[in-house]
């Protein structure tokens, strides 16, 4: 998920898992590495950035200046490349024009000068081929196992499909290589977001708008400070099955997979007697699908009965739905002490007090997509902890059966002598007067 991001990143607290039954459970993985992630700006110089239409200068004279105070103000330590589109070819051959992409400034320790003359050269010239651009950008940052990110600069949807920079987005992102993708729309039209926004929704991204030469400044520099500063927690890649049986057992932590449309996806936890599950899933939409969907998280037991339903969550974002849930052991428990002691079996009891149970966690969805296309899945961002149990209270306990119904009926009792006591009185001292 997403994420965010999926946006959807959502951090834990990892939990240890010594009393967890069965295989070692799998771990998410916490950030240790201070070295920030590598970057590459990737700049759209395609011919439409000669429009004058920036506080009366070209987009591509805004962009430049913007550029330049961005590279100054960078931490030395900023791992950082560049690579354009459109820049060199003028001509009409198509089939030429769509491989107009180059890196012209490796990704490496931020050199100002030759950056700012690297980007001072450049003159609108071609198309946009931004599908290709995105995978030679992820080419140029490696896979070093680290956080790499994108962030992509344009004023126009791509000209040069395919490949399809929303598909490109999305196999990048399926292949588990912690790549991110920003983009920031300059003056971009209803055509343009909605491309830039399936690129970043796809990877867990972000989209921003620019319309003056302050807010393209501002705008970038959010993105690359915001690429230089690695989640305190990098979830961990898993894959979930179609049964339970066979599922993935996970500890506490934050994890990412991918669910197709209309899939089923189980992952195993074990919850302690005296701990309580928590966990929450959200799911990126990525492409477009039909209305009426929805989010289902379900926790079951091993031989399928279901224990609780998730409710829907979200902070008012259409592109990332949620959904949480959280169990408690507690009844599990008293079900199998009981059990054990009506058969008088004291060590039975005893094993129950402290046994943990195996839940199963299903993440569905009802998507249904406006296209046959199907893969890969949509990014899933599932988060799980376990916590100390919330007892409920065993006594009195106002809100339980019989004792309930005899105090609303005492109250009623007593408010309807009162009632009449004071009827009586008044009526009394009205006859007298």
């Amino acid at each position: 998920m997403i994420h965010k991001s999926l946006s959807i990143v959502v951090a834990t607290g990892l939990i240890g898992a010594a009393t967890l039954l069965g295989a070692a459970p799998a771990l998410a993985d916490e950030t240790e590495n201070s070295e920030p992630p590598n970057v590459e700006l990737v700049l759209d110089v395609s011919g439409s950035m000669k429009a004058a239409d920036i506080d009366g200068e070209t987009r591509i004279a805004v962009a430049k200046r913007a550029f330049g105070k961005v590279v100054d103000a960078l931490p030395e330590n900023t791992q950082l490349g560049i690579r354009v589109l459109g820049a060199t070819y003028p001509g009409k051959n198509k089939k030429v024009a769509c491989q107009d992409t180059q890196q012209i400034v490796p990704v490496g320790p931020v050199n100002a000068v030759q950056a700012k003359n690297a980007i001072a050269t450049l003159k609108p010239t071609g198309y946009t081929p931004i599908g290709l651009a995105l995978k030679k950008a992820a080419e140029d940052l490696g896979d070093t196992g680290s956080i790499r990110r994108i962030v992509l600069i344009t004023d126009g949807e791509d000209t040069c499909t395919p490949p399809d920079p929303c598909e490109v987005a999305r196999e990048l992102a399926a292949q588990g290589t912690h790549l991110v993708v920003d983009t920031l729309g300059l003056t971009p039209d209803e055509k343009t977001r909605k491309q830039l926004v399936c690129i970043s929704t796809a990877t867990g991204g972000t989209y921003a708008a620019a319309k003056s030469e302050e807010e393209l400044t501002d705008r970038v520099q959010q993105l690359v400070d915001r690429a230089a500063t690695p989640p305190p927690v990098q979830p961990a890649t898993v894959t979930g099955t179609a049964d339970c049986a066979n599922a993935p057992l996970l500890a506490p932590g934050v994890y990412t997979d991918r669910e197709k449309i209309s899939e089923h996806r189980y992952y195993r936890v074990a919850v302690p007697s005296d701990q309580e599950l928590r966990a929450s899933v959200s799911i990126a939409l990525d492409r477009p699908v039909n209305p009426d969907y929805g989010v289902l998280l379900k926790a079951s037991t091993t031989g399928g009965r279901e224990l609780v339903r998730g409710v829907d969550a979200g902070s008012g974002r259409a592109d990332v739905l949620s959904a949480g849930l959280r169990w408690s052991a507690d009844e599990q428990k008293a079900d199998a002490k009981a059990s054990a002691e009506a058969a008088d079996d004291d060590e039975a009891a005893e094993k129950a007090e402290d046994a943990s149970t195996e839940v199963c966690l299903i993440v569905s969805n009802s998507f249904a997509a406006t296209t046959a296309a199907t893969a890969p899945g949509m990014p899933v961002e599932l988060s799980i902890d376990l916590v100390d149990a919330s007892h409920t209270p065993d006594a009195p306990g106002l809100g339980r059966g019989f004792l309930f119904l005899l105090v609303v009926a005492v109250a009623g009792l007593i408010a309807g002598i009162l009632a009449g006591w004071i009827t009586r009185y008044w009526v009394a001292t009205w006859r007298e007067n």
